[in-house]
């Protein structure tokens, strides 16, 4: 993968990762996309508004203070998400056992799209499990691109318990108060 990208994001990394994790989360990553610096922050139990909001002001204030990034910019601070995007080998490492949908870098077949379950990572080596290409392996620097994908489950049938409108109230007649 190409980190070098990345490589003025570094003091942005030094500068807020230990903010982070003094308040008890995971610096997942730190992406710049035009006029909007998002980092990304994790944790194994989630994290709510008030926290991010919290981070929000210690970041924005150390930023503001060291200025490392030229011109003007929106601070966004946010949780990967469900469906993240994975960059770095400890990425990959965090999505083992789950499905993936990688892009490749162009070679002499040009791009190939690899979709299936992440089975393990060792040494910069990815293996796949892909319905139509079974066990493939792929170094990390063949990856252009790559993000989890988040399957969602069926969706229940009208009329199941599980009906959020009242009508399965199960009581009979009268008021309840």
């Amino acid at each position: 993968m190409n980190t070098e990208s990345q490589s003025h994001l570094d003091p942005i990394f030094s500068l807020v990762e230990p903010l982070v994790e003094a308040a008890g989360h995971t610096l997942y990553d730190i992406q710049q996309n035009g006029g909007t610096l998002a980092v990304l922050v994790d944790n194994d139990d989630g994290l709510g508004v008030d926290e991010l909001s919290g981070l929000s002001r210690s970041v924005s204030a150390v930023l503001d203070e060291h200025d490392p990034i030229p011109g003007r910019y929106t601070l966004e601070i946010s949780t990967p998400g469900v469906e993240r995007r994975l960059r770095q080998e400890k990425h990959f490492s965090g999505a083992v056992g789950e499905t993936v949908n990688i892009r490749t870098n162009p070679g002499p077949e040009g791009r190939r799209r690899i979709v299936g379950t992440l089975l393990d990572v060792d040494g910069g080596v990815l293996t796949i499990d892909s319905s139509d290409l079974g066990a493939t392996t792929l170094h990390l620097t063949e990856v252009e691109k790559a993000r989890t994908v988040f399957e969602w489950g069926p969706a229940p049938k009208p009329g199941s318990p599980g009906k959020k409108n009242g009508s399965n109230n199960n009581h009979k007649g009268g008021s309840q108060r």
